[in-house]
C-alpha cells in the first residue's frame, strides 16, 4: 500500500523547475520514468505532463532513504522534496527545460508501485497500434501523446475564446434526438420507456442549431459531438468532435470572413500562418483543374481539356466520346517518360478503379514519341496535345476518354497517386482555398433520385430556385467548403429560411409530403413563425488536429478512439448485453 500526500504540497511541475528555483525547497510529483546508479549515486528522471527533471539521491543524505531510492522502478508513482541544485558543467542536457539543474532528494514518498509496463513510456516506440490501443493510459503517458492532448486543449480553448470574443454564444444540442432519413446511416438507442422507438445519436446537431436561429439566439457554437454509422477508413471515427457554428442576419461572406478569423488563430497554435483572405475557386473550377472539390494545390499537374483538340479525330475513342458528351482530359507528369510500362499499366489499372475504360499514354523520351496510339492520330493532333499539355522532352502524358464525372475522379486521384509517389508533394506548405458554387443537387445512381451535396437544408442561389422543379440538376447552391492541401477542413452553407422553398427542395429530393411531415415537421412548423436568414458551418476537430499536430493518424489526436473496425481494445467495446436488458427493450437478437 503506497504511502499519502496528506501534509505534502506539491509546489511545482516537473517541466517547470529551473535555474531561477536554484537553492529553493520544492516538492514534485509524478511517475519514475528512468533510475540509473553512477557511483553509489542514484539519478531519476521523474515525469509529469509538463516534462522530465532529474532528481539526485546521495548516500549522505541517510541510508534509509538511499535504501528505498534503490527500490524505484520505471512507472512508480512518487513524491519527492528537495534543494535545486546547478547541474555540472559536463552534464548539462539542453533538450530539457530542465536541463540546467537537478533536485538534490531530501525526502522521498513512494505512493504507488508499478508492474512493469507492457508497452515503453518513450517516443518512437515499435509497438502495434493494438497493443497501444488496449493500453491507451500507458500510451497517453507518452511525451509526444501527452502533448498532443495538451495541444487540443488550446486549440478548443483558443476557439471558445475567439468565438465569445465574436458574440457567440456555446449552447449544447440533444444527444438523444431523432433519426434522419439523409446522409450516413444512424446509430440508433432503443427507449426503454416508450418500447419499439428509438432514438438517434446525432450525425451533426444540423436542424437544433438553425431552431436556435429561430430561438434569437443568433450566434451559436459548440464543440459538438457527432456519430455516424458507417464504413470507416484510416482517417474516420464512428463518433467525432465538430466545431460547430451558426449565426443570423448574414451572408456567405460573412460567415466567411468569421471562420477565416478562426482558422487564423488555431493554425497559429502550430505555427502555421493562414491567409488574411483565402482564396476562392468555384466548385466547377476545381473540378476542371484538379478533378477534386478538395483539390491539393501545393503542385501542379493540372488536368487539361483535350477535347477540342481531337473532337474531329480518326481515333474513336476521343472523337467518339466527345460526340456523345464526354470529354477528353490529360494530365502531365513531368520527367516520367522513362517510367517502365509496368508502372504505367498500373496507372491504367488505378483509373479502372474510378470506372474510367481505360488509359491512352504519350511518352516524350530522348530517341522520340513513345505511344501504343500515336499511329491512329494526326500529327497536328499530337503538336494539339503536346502544346495544350505543355509537354517537353521528358514528359509522360497521360489521359483519359470518358464521360466527365469518370474523367475528374480518374485523373484527380490518379493526380495525387503520382505525386505521393513520387515526392511532388513539397512539405510544410499550407494551401488554403474556399471552395464555393457547388451543385445543390447530384444523382444517386443506386437510390436512381437526386441527392442533396451538402444537406437538404441548403438555400439555392436566388437565380437558380426557378429551375428547382425544371433543371434540378443545374441548380447551384450558396454552400462552401474549407480545403487545406486536399483535405477538407469544413464546410457549411446559408440556410433555407422559408417553409415554401424547404419543401421545394425536399420535393426535388423525392421526398414526399407524408416523409417530410414525419421526419421535419417541427421544423417546417418553425419556419412559420419568423426565420432570420441564417448559415453556418462546422470543422472536424480532428482532422485539424492532425494538420496542427503534424501526425498522420487521426487515433494520435483523440484521446480514446476506436480502431478502424470501430472497436475498442481497452474497453472491448461493443459488446454483448444481459438478456435481461434486451428483455427490457422488447429486444431480440436474431441468429
Amino acid at each position: 500500500m503506497g504511502e499519502t500526500i496528506k501534509d505534502l504540497k506539491r509546489t511545482h511541475l516537473c517541466g517547470e523547475v529551473t535555474k531561477k528555483d536554484n537553492e529553493d525547497k520544492v516538492t514534485i510529483m509524478g511517475w519514475v520514468q528512468k533510475r540509473r546508479d553512477h557511483g553509489g549515486v542514484i539519478f531519476t528522471d521523474i515525469r509529469d505532463r509538463t516534462g522530465i527533471v532529474q532528481v539526485v539521491f546521495n548516500p549522505d543524505l541517510g541510508e534509509e532513504l538511499f535504501k528505498k531510492a534503490d527500490t524505484l522502478r520505471s512507472e512508480y508513482v512518487v513524491a519527492i522534496t528537495g534543494e535545486v541544485e546547478s547541474r555540472p558543467d559536463g552534464n548539462i542536457n539542453p533538450e530539457l527545460s530542465t536541463g540546467e539543474i537537478e533536485i538534490k532528494a531530501e525526502e522521498l514518498r513512494i505512493l504507488d508501485a508499478a508492474k512493469t509496463p507492457p508497452i515503453q513510456i518513450e517516443d518512437d516506440i515499435d509497438t502495434g497500434e493494438d497493443i497501444r490501443l488496449k493500453y491507451r493510459y500507458l500510451d497517453l503517458r507518452r511525451p509526444k501523446m501527452t502533448k498532443m492532448i495538451g495541444l487540443r486543449h488550446k486549440i478548443t480553448k483558443a476557439c471558445r475564446d475567439y468565438l465569445d470574443e465574436e458574440g457567440f454564444w456555446e449552447i449544447e444540442t440533444p444527444i438523444l434526438t431523432k433519426s434522419s432519413p439523409e446522409g450516413a446511416r444512424d446509430y440508433l438507442v432503443p427507449s426503454r420507456v416508450n418500447p419499439g422507438q428509438f432514438f438517434a445519436l446525432p450525425q451533426s446537431p444540423q436542424i437544433f442549431k438553425q431552431l436556435l436561429m429561430v430561438s434569437g439566439m443568433e450566434k451559436y457554437f459548440q464543440i459538438a459531438r457527432c456519430f455516424r454509422d458507417e464504413d470507416l477508413r484510416a482517417n474516420r471515427q464512428p463518433e467525432f468532435t465538430q466545431i460547430d457554428m451558426e449565426m443570423s442576419f448574414v451572408n456567405q461572406e460573412d460567415v466567411l470572413e468569421i471562420t477565416e478569423g478562426l482558422m487564423k488563430d488555431l493554425f497559429a497554435i502550430g505555427d502555421i500562418e493562414v491567409p488574411a483572405k483565402i482564396k476562392r475557386m468555384s466548385y466547377q473550377e476545381a473540378i476542371d483543374r484538379f478533378g477534386s472539390d478538395k483539390p491539393d494545390l501545393r503542385f501542379g499537374m493540372e488536368l487539361k481539356d483535350l477535347s477540342e483538340a481531337v473532337k474531329d479525330s480518326e481515333f474513336n475513342i476521343f472523337s467518339g466520346t466527345v460526340a456523345n458528351g464526354g470529354q477528353v482530359k490529360g494530365i502531365n507528369f513531368k520527367g516520367g517518360a522513362d517510367s517502365p510500362r509496368s508502372t504505367i499499366d498500373s496507372f491504367e489499372d488505378y483509373v479502372k478503379m474510378f470506372k474510367a475504360k481505360g488509359l491512352a499514354w504519350m511518352a516524350l523520351r530522348e530517341d522520340g514519341l513513345k505511344s501504343p496510339i500515336a499511329k491512329f492520330l494526326a500529327e497536328e493532333e499530337i503538336e494539339a496535345i503536346k502544346s495544350k499539355m505543355e509537354a517537353e522532352e521528358g514528359d509522360l502524358l497521360l489521359i483519359v476518354a470518358d464521360k466527365a464525372s469518370v474523367v475528374a475522379a480518374a485523373l484527380g486521384n490518379l493526380r495525387l497517386k503520382i505525386a505521393k509517389e513520387n515526392d511532388l508533394i513539397p512539405e510544410e506548405i499550407y494551401e488554403f482555398v474556399w471552395i464555393v458554387d457547388f451543385p445543390l443537387f447530384e444523382y444517386d445512381e443506386d437510390e436512381d433520385r437526386m441527392a442533396a451535396i451538402h444537406h437538404p437544408f441548403t438555400a439555392p442561389k436566388e437565380a437558380d430556385i426557378e429551375k428547382l422543379e425544371s433543371d434540378p440538376a443545374s441548380v447551384r447552391s450558396k454552400a462552401y467548403d474549407l480545403v487545406l492541401n486536399g483535405e477538407e477542413l469544413g464546410g457549411g452553407s446559408i440556410r433555407i429560411n422559408n417553409h415554401e422553398l424547404q419543401e421545394k427542395v425536399f420535393s426535388a429530393l423525392s421526398i414526399t409530403k407524408e416523409q417530410q411531415q414525419e421526419k421535419f415537421g417541427y421544423l417546417l412548423e418553425a419556419f412559420d413563425y419568423g426565420t432570420p436568414p441564417h448559415g453556418g458551418i462546422a470543422f472536424g476537430l480532428d482532422r485539424l488536429m492532425m494538420i496542427v499536430g503534424r501526425t498522420d493518424s487521426i487515433r494520435d489526436v483523440i484521446a480514446f478512439p476506436k480502431t478502424q473496425k470501430a472497436t475498442s481494445p481497452l474497453t472491448k467495446a461493443p459488446s454483448k448485453v444481459d438478456k435481461k436488458q434486451l428483455q427490457e427493450l422488447g429486444i431480440s437478437i436474431r441468429s
